[in-house]
């Protein structure tokens, strides 16, 4: 049977992800990256959504990852597995650069003025090439870690052999909150200085608590029982740490140390991913039409989604050409446009379909 809240957990993310790209693109907090503030509001208080989101969201799609892979494992074989993720994650976020991508790259270094920074330098024309296809990786970072993960997965597999199950499908409620600690341990070690999202211990210990532990149904039985429990404490902690960097520190950069080393941090992305994934579990176990729809076009959106919110902004309102409140509108309705939009196209595009979205042509049986 298809666990369902395993795909709504999915496409809810990536939505709430797209939201938060466009408050990132003119967050007034000054976190590089975007276009910066375009208000002339001395504070921009829905920035503190930033906050109370970006603990947890991606930690949860590690955890639904490292669950997915177990149940994949389940039927297919590693050869299928090693073949399924290659194609679907490492093929987009190498060839796909060259082949689409390095869009994005163009409009990231645009709206940086990169362009006119590398040229000032004489920095050599094909070096500044390589630097733009390698800018447009973007948002797929999420997939290079992913790879890597199922990589070792296969690798960590072949070592213990299956017994390490023996141990998670013993674990007892009481045990689930001890998991924090591993959790915060990780968010110290194995992260990029320069681009924060790399972080490799941390997202390695959630993919993996994915598949060992959350992918056990006693241990989800568990947690549906205190799904009430763990969204209120989720909810709690995430507000704390929104009130104490936003206003407190007086929007102190969320995405870089010190914030993201603290337990707090680590607290809000292992409760809140607990939140997030017991609540789906109890209360959106469930499928229709429109969730299987947004489910099968999630990748596009999360692929595609800041292509179209970054071009309004490199084009419209670094410019200034409308009101501050009409480019925010505009740039989320962009996202989602070129999210589901590209997406419908290049999937239907041959090479295009596999280099950019890892989508295979499917094999026709008599």
């Amino acid at each position: 049977m298809r666990k369902h809240y395993l795909d709504n957990i999915r496409w809810i993310t990536v939505v709430i992800v797209v939201v938060y790209h466009v408050l990132y693109m003119y967050n007034g907090e000054g976190i590089l990256g975007g276009l910066g503030k375009i208000t002339v509001l001395p504070i921009q208080h829905y920035d503190v959504l930033m906050y109370f989101v970006y603990p947890w969201f991606m930690p949860v799609l590690f955890l639904v990852s490292g669950i997915s892979s177990k149940l994949y494992l389940e039927h297919h074989t590693e050869k299928e597995f090693i073949h399924s993720r290659t194609n679907k994650l490492l093929v987009p976020s190498t060839i796909g650069l060259f082949v689409f991508y390095f869009v994005q790259g163009y409009v990231s270094m645009s709206l940086g003025n990169g362009f006119v920074e590398l040229a000032a330098a004489n920095v050599p024309k094909p070096v500044i090439f390589l630097i733009m296809v390698a800018s447009g990786s973007g948002v797929l970072w999420f997939v290079h870690l992913l790879w890597i993960y199922s990589m070792l997965l296969v690798l960590f597999r072949k070592i213990e052999k299956g017994n390490l199950f023996k141990y998670t499908s013993e674990i007892s409620m009481w045990m689930i909150p001890l998991f924090f600690f591993p959790v915060w341990g990780a968010a110290q070690i194995l992260n990029t200085p320069i681009v924060s999202v790399y972080r490799f211990g941390l997202y390695f210990v959630f993919y993996f608590l994915g598949y060992y532990v959350f992918s056990q149904d006693k241990v989800m039985e568990q947690l549906k029982k205190y799904s009430l429990l763990l969204i209120c404490g989720g909810v709690a902690l995430c507000v704390i740490f929104s009130v104490l960097y936003f206003y407190i520190y007086k929007g102190m950069n969320y995405a870089d140390q010190p914030a993201n080393r603290s337990a707090l941090y680590a607290a809000c992305a292992y409760f809140g991913s607990l939140a997030m994934l017991s609540g789906m579990a109890k209360y959106g176990d469930c499928c229709n039409a429109f969730t299987r729809w947004m489910s099968k076009k999630s990748f596009g959106l999360y692929v595609f989604h800041y292509l179209g919110i970054s071009s309004v902004a490199l084009f419209i309102a670094k410019p200034a050409l409308l009101p501050a409140w009409a480019n925010y509108c505009i740039s989320l309705i962009a996202g989602f446009v070129f999210g589901y939009g590209l997406y419908e196209i290049i999937s239907r595009i041959p090479f295009f379909r596999w280099a950019v979205l890892g989508i295979q042509k499917e094999k026709k049986h008599v």
